[in-house]
């Protein structure tokens, strides 16, 4: 393995397992820094080391409990950048608020560009992250944004589990150029699904566009949050012949009712990453969960080193 000698990896407590596994993918120890908090539930963060000088990544994705994690992780930036440290990376693997990247309605906020402009004036150098809501969020920063996808990591598992008669599936419009990747991976056609909502509050209609009678369905998207949809067109799906249907996704939010959602549809298995820690109370039987820890240990060294990371991040 390359030289790290000056390199420093630090978590936050959003996920720290997943930065326990990167540092022992990369052979080193775990930097010493603790979040800890006031009386008042005001963060302060302990840095139990020396940093002047040193490369270092801070780990933390923006998940439940968001706002807990974006604050701590600002006040470690502003800690790291004042004890002198000379690289600030923030390895962010699942970057929260991105859903607000564009103005929708008027007086919308830009949820996704204000966290921007907080993680560079809390003193970030570099971002490093995993399949971004919006791709057009990485021009958000002023700051070099490596974009990491997780296509890879889950082709390769559904690759391995050997299935014929694969179609890939979008649940919606934007999620298209995601589908079409994995399908060049699995060497598969695929579809799309057609969301209409002819009322509020009335289900969503789904229409299947593309051919999957007699095939094994593979739906792909960036998140599961509540998992509605998710649900929906598995349901779509095999109203319209599909033999069997699976899910995947980089980032399993599951929040509100999404467990019971999945539990209940007709899904064979929800492959996800752990990007984002899955406590036990989310935990399913048919959920996979992969790491991408080797992923983004291969990346950190290569920003590290002073190496190309495009392969790593090429579909």
């Amino acid at each position: 393995m390359a030289e790290t000698g000056s390199i420093k990896i630090f978590t936050g407590n959003a996920n720290p397992a997943l930065t326990k596994e990167i540092t022992e993918y990369l052979g080193v120890d775990m930097g010493q820094a603790k979040p800890v908090r006031f009386s008042d539930g005001e963060i302060d963060v302990i840095i139990e080391e020396s940093v002047r000088g040193s490369d270092v990544f801070v780990v933390q994705p923006i998940c439940y409990p968001s706002n807990e994690n974006v604050m701590e992780l600002l006040i470690m930036l502003d800690a790291f950048k004042r004890a002198s440290a000379q690289n600030i990376n923030v390895v962010v693997p699942y970057y929260g608020y991105a859903r607000k990247d564009r103005k929708a309605r008027a007086r919308d906020p830009i949820t996704a560009k204000l966290l921007a402009d907080l993680l560079e004036t809390a003193g970030a150098d570099r971002v490093i992250t995993m399949d971004l809501h919006a791709q057009q969020i990485q021009g958000f920063f002023d700051i070099p944004v490596d974009h990491l996808l997780g296509g890879p990591i889950l082709g390769d598992y559904f690759k391995e589990k050997g299935m014929d008669d694969l179609v890939v599936v979008s649940p919606d419009m934007g999620g298209v150029p995601r589908a079409r990747a994995l399908a060049e991976v699995l060497n598969c056609p695929i579809a799309i699904i057609d969301k209409r909502r002819p009322d509020a509050n009335v289900a969503e209609i789904m229409n299947v566009v593309g051919e999957v009678e007699n095939r094994t369905a593979i739906m792909i998207d960036d998140i599961i949050d509540t998992a509605g949809t998710m649900a929906l067109a598995s349901e779509a799906l095999l109203e319209h012949g599909a033999n069997k249907v699976y899910a995947c996704c980089t980032h399993p939010v599951l929040s509100g009712p999404a467990v019971e959602r999945l539990a209940k549809a007709p899904i064979e298995e929800i492959v996800v990453t752990n990007s984002i820690p899955l406590p036990k109370e989310k935990q399913l039987d048919k959920i996979k969960v992969l790491s991408v820890a080797p992923l983004i240990g291969e990346a950190i060294l290569r920003v590290h080193n002073r190496m190309s990371v495009s392969k790593l991040f090429e579909q």
